[in-house]
Protein backbone atom coordinates (compact mmCIF):
# COMPACT_ATOMS: atom_id res chain seq x y z
CA UNK A 1 0.00 0.00 0.00
CA UNK A 2 1.21 3.59 -0.99
CA UNK A 3 1.92 6.00 1.99
CA UNK A 4 0.12 9.15 1.06
CA UNK A 5 1.33 13.05 1.31
CA UNK A 6 -0.04 13.19 4.92
CA UNK A 7 2.10 10.19 6.07
CA UNK A 8 4.91 10.53 4.39
CA UNK A 9 5.02 14.33 6.27
CA UNK A 10 3.94 12.72 9.82
CA UNK A 11 7.11 10.42 9.28
CA UNK A 12 9.38 13.29 8.87
CA UNK A 13 8.08 15.51 11.16
CA UNK A 14 8.59 12.59 13.83
CA UNK A 15 11.56 10.47 12.65
CA UNK A 16 13.82 13.26 10.74
CA UNK A 17 12.75 10.54 7.54
CA UNK A 18 15.17 11.83 4.63
CA UNK A 19 14.11 8.85 2.58
CA UNK A 20 10.04 10.00 3.24
CA UNK A 21 10.71 13.68 2.21
CA UNK A 22 12.41 11.88 -0.83
CA UNK A 23 9.15 10.15 -2.04
CA UNK A 24 7.34 13.59 -1.58
CA UNK A 25 9.81 15.33 -3.79
CA UNK A 26 9.61 12.42 -6.26
CA UNK A 27 6.13 12.75 -6.07
CA UNK A 28 5.93 16.73 -6.80
CA UNK A 29 8.86 17.87 -8.71
CA UNK A 30 7.26 17.40 -11.70
CA UNK A 31 4.56 20.00 -11.83
CA UNK A 32 6.46 22.02 -9.26
CA UNK A 33 9.33 22.36 -12.27
CA UNK A 34 6.49 22.25 -14.74
CA UNK A 35 4.66 25.38 -13.26
CA UNK A 36 7.91 27.47 -12.40
CA UNK A 37 9.00 26.61 -16.20
CA UNK A 38 6.00 28.45 -17.13
CA UNK A 39 6.38 31.53 -14.46
CA UNK A 40 9.83 31.78 -15.81
CA UNK A 41 8.97 31.66 -19.38
CA UNK A 42 10.45 28.02 -20.17
CA UNK A 43 13.83 28.95 -18.95
CA UNK A 44 14.30 25.36 -18.10
CA UNK A 45 17.86 26.03 -15.93
CA UNK A 46 16.33 29.06 -13.74
CA UNK A 47 13.00 26.97 -13.30
CA UNK A 48 15.26 23.84 -12.02
CA UNK A 49 17.02 26.27 -9.78
CA UNK A 50 13.77 27.59 -8.45
CA UNK A 51 12.30 24.00 -7.98
CA UNK A 52 15.80 23.28 -5.84
CA UNK A 53 15.46 25.79 -3.20
CA UNK A 54 11.51 25.43 -3.24
CA UNK A 55 12.10 21.78 -1.81
CA UNK A 56 14.63 23.15 0.15
CA UNK A 57 12.69 25.43 1.77
CA UNK A 58 9.99 22.61 2.02
CA UNK A 59 12.33 20.55 4.23
CA UNK A 60 13.61 23.72 6.33
CA UNK A 61 9.79 24.95 7.30
CA UNK A 62 7.91 21.23 7.10
CA UNK A 63 6.63 21.96 10.68
CA UNK A 64 5.00 24.97 9.42
CA UNK A 65 2.62 22.68 7.24
CA UNK A 66 -0.43 22.91 9.00
CA UNK A 67 -2.36 20.50 6.28
CA UNK A 68 -5.30 23.05 6.06
CA UNK A 69 -4.45 22.29 2.27
CA UNK A 70 -3.03 19.89 0.17
CA UNK A 71 0.86 19.60 0.16
CA UNK A 72 0.98 20.22 -3.22
CA UNK A 73 -0.64 23.51 -2.76
CA UNK A 74 1.73 24.47 0.13
CA UNK A 75 4.58 23.66 -2.57
CA UNK A 76 3.37 25.83 -5.00
CA UNK A 77 2.96 29.01 -2.63
CA UNK A 78 6.47 28.21 -2.26
CA UNK A 79 7.65 27.74 -5.87
CA UNK A 80 5.39 30.75 -6.27
CA UNK A 81 7.49 32.72 -3.57
CA UNK A 82 10.74 31.36 -4.69
CA UNK A 83 9.72 32.78 -8.35
CA UNK A 84 8.53 35.76 -7.34
CA UNK A 85 12.04 36.85 -5.07
CA UNK A 86 14.07 35.88 -7.80
CA UNK A 87 12.34 37.94 -10.11
CA UNK A 88 12.59 41.11 -7.58
CA UNK A 89 16.46 40.29 -7.43
CA UNK A 90 16.54 40.21 -11.15
CA UNK A 91 14.45 43.94 -11.12
CA UNK A 92 11.65 42.06 -13.17
CA UNK A 93 8.03 43.95 -12.26
CA UNK A 94 6.06 40.78 -10.57
CA UNK A 95 2.57 41.93 -9.94
CA UNK A 96 0.44 40.60 -6.68
CA UNK A 97 -1.62 39.20 -8.61
CA UNK A 98 0.65 36.74 -11.10
CA UNK A 99 -0.72 34.20 -12.61
CA UNK A 100 0.55 31.35 -15.04
CA UNK A 101 -0.87 28.94 -17.33
CA UNK A 102 -0.51 26.03 -19.66
CA UNK A 103 -3.55 24.11 -20.35
CA UNK A 104 -3.88 20.06 -19.08
CA UNK A 105 -1.68 18.08 -22.38
CA UNK A 106 -0.22 14.62 -22.40
CA UNK A 107 2.69 15.42 -24.88
CA UNK A 108 2.46 12.85 -26.43
CA UNK A 109 -0.70 12.64 -27.30
CA UNK A 110 -0.38 16.26 -28.88
CA UNK A 111 -0.15 17.03 -32.44
CA UNK A 112 3.41 19.27 -31.89
CA UNK A 113 2.38 21.79 -33.92
CA UNK A 114 -0.33 22.45 -31.52
CA UNK A 115 1.88 22.17 -28.71
CA UNK A 116 3.96 24.99 -29.90
CA UNK A 117 1.30 27.13 -30.67
CA UNK A 118 -0.24 26.54 -27.50
CA UNK A 119 3.51 27.64 -25.56
CA UNK A 120 3.34 30.32 -28.12
CA UNK A 121 -0.23 31.64 -26.85
CA UNK A 122 0.52 31.20 -23.08
CA UNK A 123 3.47 33.25 -23.38
CA UNK A 124 1.87 36.17 -24.68
CA UNK A 125 -0.65 35.81 -21.98
CA UNK A 126 -0.36 38.25 -19.19
CA UNK A 127 1.54 36.19 -16.48
CA UNK A 128 -1.46 37.06 -13.70
CA UNK A 129 -3.91 35.07 -16.26
CA UNK A 130 -0.86 32.60 -17.33
CA UNK A 131 -0.01 31.54 -13.95
CA UNK A 132 -3.87 31.13 -12.80
CA UNK A 133 -4.38 29.11 -15.98
CA UNK A 134 -1.86 26.94 -15.26
CA UNK A 135 -2.40 25.82 -11.38
CA UNK A 136 -6.27 25.62 -11.97
CA UNK A 137 -5.83 23.74 -16.07
CA UNK A 138 -2.89 22.54 -15.77
CA UNK A 139 -1.83 21.16 -12.36
CA UNK A 140 -5.59 20.59 -11.27
CA UNK A 141 -5.77 23.21 -8.51
CA UNK A 142 -9.40 24.86 -7.41
CA UNK A 143 -10.13 28.17 -7.90
CA UNK A 144 -9.68 28.50 -4.00
CA UNK A 145 -6.37 26.65 -3.77
CA UNK A 146 -4.75 28.77 -6.97
CA UNK A 147 -5.97 31.68 -4.64
CA UNK A 148 -4.12 30.41 -1.55
CA UNK A 149 -1.05 30.05 -3.67
CA UNK A 150 -0.79 33.63 -5.05
CA UNK A 151 -2.53 35.03 -2.07
CA UNK A 152 -5.05 37.28 -4.18
CA UNK A 153 -9.09 37.17 -3.85
CA UNK A 154 -11.17 34.10 -5.08
CA UNK A 155 -12.88 36.48 -8.01
CA UNK A 156 -9.82 37.54 -9.32
CA UNK A 157 -8.20 34.18 -10.02
CA UNK A 158 -11.42 33.12 -11.22
CA UNK A 159 -11.62 36.28 -13.38
CA UNK A 160 -8.00 35.06 -14.53
CA UNK A 161 -8.90 32.25 -15.24
CA UNK A 162 -12.01 33.25 -17.84
CA UNK A 163 -9.80 35.58 -19.40
CA UNK A 164 -7.20 33.72 -20.02
CA UNK A 165 -8.92 30.35 -21.75
CA UNK A 166 -10.84 32.80 -23.70
CA UNK A 167 -7.90 34.60 -25.01
CA UNK A 168 -6.39 31.20 -25.66
CA UNK A 169 -9.40 30.19 -27.23
CA UNK A 170 -8.94 33.33 -29.93
CA UNK A 171 -5.40 32.91 -30.26
CA UNK A 172 -5.91 29.20 -31.14
CA UNK A 173 -9.22 29.20 -33.23
CA UNK A 174 -7.32 28.02 -36.28
CA UNK A 175 -6.75 24.22 -34.21
CA UNK A 176 -10.71 24.15 -33.79
CA UNK A 177 -13.28 21.97 -35.66
CA UNK A 178 -14.10 22.72 -39.42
Amino acid sequence: MELTDADLIARVLVDDDQHAFGELVRRHQSPVRGLLRQLTRTDAALADDLAQETFIRAYKNIRTFRGEARFSTWLYRIAYNCFREDARRRKELVGIDEAQLQAQIDPQLVDPGLRHDLMNALSQLPSSERTAVVLCCQNGLSHDEAAQVLDIPLGTVKTNVLRGREKLKKMLRAWGPG
